[in-house]
């Protein structure tokens, strides 16, 4: 409400301003048609009633915005300083110097890139409220991959409170090199730790594709051990696989004997160095994402609630949240790859935008579907 009032005062000043000006504009046409004899006794009537006033010493009331801009302007065309009387003479020409600071600065600002149209400013505004963990970049890559719409996440963050920046990885470290020349046949996986609403803990496995980020096997138990891991690393390596490294840190779970096992499947294990999360960070960042887009908005009831969450949370993060490291791009990929509109900030007429609740609502997903008849 004082933003809505103090708008409201900024606008009746610059209307009032406006018709003051206007007003003395129209007053200084009609002088202009009339005699100079009439002007000359004029002028002189009006310099006698102001020798009244400054013989009973009457202070003159502050100048206006638009006063001040008449005075200025009308100095220019005369010898102003025989009658000025009001202010002083170093007044008039400051006046002057920010009525000039004005119009430059007015005439120097780059008018910029035009705003999105009204639909699409919506339509992000709409987007950010909906998913709460959401950024400026999920919502760019959202309206790129899904929808074809071409808007940077720059531009996206113009319309929202927040936004965040993209981590930009640091390519001078040996080992995220090695990951990324071999990340499609390497394979990570990461243990995570869940309290029910009972208070009884549940660990949650996963297993991922670091080349393509899509999770491969995902299970829930009380109680690991490493005869439970090496069953779930025969479930999530089917036969024929092209894998040719795991990695996973030094949990006492991941005995020699595990790795034995899963190097007989034809898979090198590589150990994690000593407190190094970073050499596992893709699948600790698969962690900390399970957490912060849908863990930390429920709380699981028992092992069942939380596996049917999970089930439905890593098919919306396999087949349509987009990843940056990915281009951006989905692990499973598009199922169709949507088209450039002719028009990048807009959605073809005979398209209509379609939402998808994911998790009752906690995400969405959009498409681009053809409009009804």
């Amino acid at each position: 409400m004082p933003a809505q009032v103090s708008l409201f005062v900024a606008l009746r000043h610059c209307f009032v301003t406006a018709i003051v000006v206007l007003l003395d504009l129209l007053r200084l046409v009609t002088i202009s048609f009339r005699a100079r004899r009439a002007l000359a006794a004029e002028n002189l009537f009006l310099r006698k009633q102001l020798a009244l006033f400054q013989e009973r010493k009457v202070k003159p009331r502050r100048a206006g915005d638009a006063t001040r801009w008449i005075m200025a302007t009308l100095s220019q065309l005369f010898a102003w300083r025989d009658a000025l009387w009001s202010v002083k003479p170093d007044t008039l020409i400051r006046w002057h110097r920010k009525g000039f600071q004005l119009f430059w600065r007015w005439k120097s600002t780059a008018t910029g890139r035009p705003p999105l149209p009204k639909g699409l400013r919506k339509l992000i505004r709409e987007m950010a409220a909906a998913n709460v963990t959401w950024g400026e970049e999920r919502i760019a890559n959202e309206l790129n991959l899904k929808l074809g719409i071409r808007v940077s996440p720059r531009t996206v963050g113009k319309y929202l409170r927040t936004g965040r920046l993209p981590r930009t990885p640091d390519p001078k470290q040996r080992w995220l090199t090695f990951v990324r020349n071999h990340a499609q046949v390497i394979v990570a996986c990461d243990f995570f730790v869940v309290v029910t609403a009972t208070f009884r803990t549940l660990y949650v496995f996963v297993m991922m594709e670091l080349g393509s980020r899509r999770i491969l096997h995902h299970n829930v138990t009380p109680h690991p051990t490493a005869e439970w891991a090496v069953q779930q690393f025969r479930e999530g390596l089917p036969g024929g696989h092209e894998y040719r490294f795991l990695i996973h840190d030094r949990d006492s779970i991941f005995s020699k004997e595990l790795d034995k096992q899963v190097a007989a499947m034809g898979v090198k294990v590589l150990r994690t160095p000593v407190r190094a999360p970073k050499a596992n960070s893709v699948c600790e960042r698969f962690g900390g994402s399970m957490r912060r887009e849908c863990l930390d908005y429920l709380i699981p009831f028992n092992e069942r609630h939380l596996r049917f969450v999970l089930k439905a949370w890593i098919a919306h993060f396999n087949s349509a949240r987009p990843h940056m490291s990915l281009g951006p791009g989905m692990p499973s990929g598009l199922v169709a790859p949507v088209p450039f509109n002719e028009h990048r900030h807009r959605i073809p007429d005979d398209h209509e935008v379609r939402r998808v609740a994911v998790l009752g609502g906690l995400h969405h997903e959009y498409r681009l579907e053809k409009a009804a008849a």
